[in-house]
This record gives C-alpha cells, sequence and structure tokens, in this order.
C-alpha cells in the first residue's frame, strides 16, 4: 500500500512537471502565448513589426505569424505594453494673469495609449513629452487671461488645454482622456500676504458694521419704548387729577366721613415721617417748659410735645 500511495505521488508531480517544461517549451518555441487583461504585444523581427496583438486570451502564433513564429522569440523581440487607463497631476504650472498676477495652476489628466507602435518607436520618452506638452499647453492656453475668469470658469480653461494637447499626443502613440484644472493659486507670498490683509480687514469692517447697525436698533426700540411710555406716564399724571378729585367730592359730601379720612391722612404722614413724639401727662406744664429748654431738643419741629389724656 505505501508502494502504491509513493508511485501515485511520483506520477502526479512527474506530471505536472512535465506539463508545465512542455507549456514552457511551447510558449519558448513560439507555438502559443497568453496576453493578460490590459496588455498589448507587439513582435518584431529583424527591425519590421511583424504582428499586433491587442485583445487578451490565448493565441496561437503560427495563425498570426507564420513562419516567422518560432523565430521572434530567439532573434526578434516581445513589447509587452500596458495599455491601461492612466493617469498624472502637474503641480502649479506657472501662469500670468492679463492683470500681471503670478498664478499657479495645477492639472490632471488621463491618458491612454491607442497606437503601440506610435508610442514604442515616435518618441523615447512618450510620457515624458506629453507631459511637456501639456505644460506648454497649459501656458499658451491660459496666459493673459482674465483674473476673474482664470479664478470661477476652470471648464473652460480644462476644454482650451485638452484640444491643444489632443493633436501632438495623438503622434506619440497617446489618446488623452479627462483634463480638468484642479487648483489655480496664487505664486507670490507677498501678493497672497496683502490679500489676506485686505480680507481680514473688510471682515473686520464688515464685522463692525453689523455690530453698528445692532446698537442703532436697539437704540431706536429703546427711545420708542421710553417715548411710548413717558407718554402713558403723562395720560396717567393727567388723569389724576381728575379721579382724586372725583373721589374727594364724593367723600366730602359726608362731613364725618371727610374729618375721619383727613385725620387718618394726618396719622399716616406722622407715621411716615422721622419726627419724634412725646407724650405728657396732663396738668404737667412746668414738664413741658422743661423739655422744651433742653438743648438740642424740639429744632425745627423734629421733636412734637402731645399731652397724654386720661
Amino acid at each position: 500500500m505505501n508502494e502504491f500511495f509513493f508511485g501515485f505521488f511520483l506520477t502526479v508531480v512527474g506530471i505536472k512537471l512535465g506539463w508545465a517544461l512542455l507549456l514552457t517549451f511551447f510558449e519558448l518555441v513560439g507555438f502559443y502565448t497568453i496576453i493578460p487583461e490590459g496588455e498589448t504585444r507587439v513582435y518584431v523581427l529583424f527591425g519590421n513589426v511583424i504582428g499586433i496583438l491587442r485583445e487578451p486570451g490565448l493565441y496561437f502564433l503560427f495563425w498570426h505569424l507564420g513562419w516567422r513564429a518560432p523565430l521572434v522569440n530567439w532573434l526578434g523581440q516581445c513589447f509587452k505594453i500596458d495599455v491601461r487607463l492612466d493617469q498624472e497631476y502637474l503641480r502649479s504650472q506657472p501662469v500670468n494673469s492679463e492683470e500681471g498676477a503670478p498664478m499657479g495652476i495645477g492639472i490632471w489628466y488621463e491618458m491612454v495609449i491607442r497606437d503601440p507602435v506610435a508610442f514604442l518607436f515616435k518618441n523615447t520618452e512618450p510620457r515624458q513629452s506629453l507631459a511637456a506638452n501639456v505644460r506648454s499647453a497649459t501656458v499658451r492656453c491660459l496666459s493673459n487671461m482674465k483674473l476673474e475668469d482664470m479664478l470661477e470658469d476652470r471648464h473652460t480653461m480644462s476644454l482650451a488645454v485638452r484640444k491643444e494637447v489632443t493633436s501632438h499626443s495623438l503622434e506619440w502613440g497617446y489618446q488623452v482622456g479627462s483634463v480638468y484644472i484642479r487648483k489655480v493659486h496664487f505664486r507670490d507670498r507677498q501678493m497672497i500676504a496683502q490679500i489676506e490683509e485686505k480680507v481680514v480687514n473688510r471682515l473686520r469692517q464688515v464685522t463692525s458694521a453689523i455690530k453698528q447697525d445692532g446698537v442703532n436698533q436697539v437704540s431706536i426700540i429703546t427711545s420708542t419704548a421710553e417715548k411710548q411710555a413717558a407718554a402713558e406716564f403723562a395720560k396717567a399724571g393727567a388723569v389724576r387729577p381728575a379721579i382724586v378729585g372725583k373721589a374727594l367730592q364724593e367723600i366730602c359730601r359726608d362731613p364725618e366721613i371727610t374729618a375721619a379720612l383727613f385725620e387718618i391722612l394726618d396719622t399716616q404722614r406722622l407715621m411716615a415721617g422721622q419726627a419724634r413724639i412725646t407724650l405728657l401727662p396732663p396738668g404737667k406744664p412746668m414738664l413741658s417748659e422743661l423739655l422744651a429748654a433742653r438743648p438740642g431738643e424740639a429744632v425745627d419741629g423734629a421733636a412734637r410735645l402731645v399731652p397724654a389724656e386720661n
């Protein structure tokens, strides 16, 4: 049983190794090739392009290259080109506005390889050349624009740069996709500081104006309320004598009620005042004279001598 499992294991391993070696040999001799997703292969033999495989999948090279298939891997070249969508961002490209302000433009663009032969043989550094072309197109298309348009209308600027770059990029095998102006900023530090100072001053002015307007509104409301209150108090002061006089007229119709009222009022005034009251027993006139003769007493009616009743 052990010999059976050992023989079975060696057989499986041998088949796998043999199959892998066989596939590798067939690939080396140019019998077949497998192209993954997002890749294009260009076959060159003796300086001539003999085949371009663009779509992913399994290819038998004898059907596409003919009798040259066994020679291309030994005497020729096979270029593997990544044709997936790529992108790049160029930061702070120097541009001057119409007013002479030094501006920086951040531009983002997409590109994809459409012509592998032009990409390989028409330019030694196509990616760097495309980036340089985008930089120069940015300077040509966006220079001398009004500062207001440069800060607001980015869509128009993006379209202008894309239109300028597309024709040159096709010559090098690239196709430019979306182009977008992502950032527009000032490059002069002194100008930035001046703009910040102006913005801060303007914010202070606006804040002060808002505060002053609030104070003015509060003052208007307060003065209006005081005016209305003064008018109401004046009306009350004008009406009060008539009401009091009418009430006294009603009271004075009965003499007893009138005498009692004025006696009560006199008592209330005495109790509310600061004067001192001294009660004296009746039949003692000498005592009142002695009290009145004491120094510091009974000055300006501050004390009142009232004879005590039995």
